[in-house]
């Protein structure tokens, strides 16, 4: 039985993961369970699942959170991933990531302990998961480009005019997936695509030149991998997240999917140009990341304040993105070259974007 060290236990990912492990009871369990704040998810999780170890991120971590499992699978939110990432590579484990902070604000610490340790880092993002299938379950397989999809979100088509007038409630109704609200803003901003262009970076040790996203409306293509002879090479499936969640956990080998992808019934399949100009988010992620240094994790640290503020109806969803750009353009950048000076970074961004938005 493969023992999985879940964290973020009650969020979208965790619990799309806690689905694939009560499928399959024979192959997988846990041996650690941890959540953000919701004890009586982790509560019923415990109970139903018997987890050596159990507990809310808020009572600290324990030292042996990552002992007797097999997989690490980081699917808690936010900046506080990447604690955990570094420790379980510093635990010597396979790390399934489904946390993009973890690489769009510490990627250069998390590759460093990944590929001192040699550990099997597998990427659980469908667009990740794709590329990482593409290239043949391995990071260092050569390639030309990488081409990362977006749905383009439920705004991809309205005007400016149109941006300043959206809910969050309508930014929460994204056209083809079903995620956790933080994400699901993001994919309307098209942050998260701009996050993926990084993560790609880290992943795949690729240049900005050799990354591309395109709009790809009916989330079927999840991503594609072009080689030197101009063949390429894509992964198709319906948008369930349990398919690269299934196959972090057991690649190369492959289980039995609920629904297998129908063609016929599909009909066209659409791309288009990633409208940039529109959608501020994007440009400023990649910026961030091709400045490097303490920049991804200001950048975050902004974001993450001004989608909750959004989300809490005080600012308008193009005010996002005036956030932040406007906490990149004040914080000072340094290396970024250990975990203190992220964590100093986000907690200056965060300081920031709060009293941009709120008033000091």
């Amino acid at each position: 039985m493969l023992k999985i060290a879940l964290i973020g236990c009650s969020g979208s990912i965790g619990r799309q993961v806690c689905e694939v492990v009560r499928a399959e009871p024979r192959r997988f369990g846990f041996s650690a369970l941890v959540c953000g704040e919701n004890r009586a998810a982790l509560a019923a999780l415990s109970e139903e699942f018997h987890p050596a170890i159990a507990c809310c991120a808020a009572d600290g971590v324990p030292e042996a959170l990552f002992d007797g499992c097999d997989v690490a699978f980081i699917a808690a939110g936010g900046f506080a991933g990447l604690s955990y990432t570094l420790a379980a590579a510093r635990a010597g484990k396979k790390i399934a990531l489904a946390n993009k902070e973890s690489l769009v604000c510490g990627g250069e610490l998390v590759m460093r302990e990944v590929q001192a340790r040699g550990l099997d880092l597998v990427p659980v993002d469908s667009e990740h998961s794709a590329l990482f299938q593409c290239l043949h379950f391995r990071r260092d397989t050569p390639y030309k480009k990488l081409v990362l999809t977006a749905s383009g979100g439920p705004f991809l088509h309205f005007s400016e005019e149109e941006l300043q007038r959206v809910t969050a409630a309508d930014a929460l109704r994204h056209p083809t997936w079903k995620m956790g609200a933080k994400i699901t803003v993001d994919s309307a901003t098209l942050l998260n695509k701009g996050y993926e262009v990084l993560e790609a970076k880290w992943l795949y040790g690729a240049d900005f030149g050799q990354i591309e996203a395109v709009v790809h409306p009916e989330s079927i293509v999840h991503s594609l991998v072009y080689f030197e002879d101009g063949a390429a090479l894509a992964q198709l499936g319906y948008p369930d997240m349990r398919v690269p969640i299934q196959l972090a956990l057991t690649y190369p080998a492959r289980l039995p999917c609920e629904k297998e992808l129908d063609l016929a019934a599909l009909g066209a399949l659409h791309f288009e140009r990633l409208p940039q100009e529109k959608f501020p988010c994007f440009s400023l992620a990649v910026a961030a990341g091709k400045e490097g240094g303490t920049a991804p994790a200001i950048l975050n640290g902004g974001a993450e304040v001004a989608v909750k503020a959004f989300l809490a109806g005080r600012i308008t969803f193009p005010q996002i993105a005036e956030t932040v750009r406007e906490t990149l353009e004040h914080i000072p950048k340094t290396d970024g070259g250990s975990f203190d000076a992220l964590r100093e970074a986000d907690l200056r961004a965060r300081t920031y974007a709060s009293g941009y938005i709120y008033g000091k």
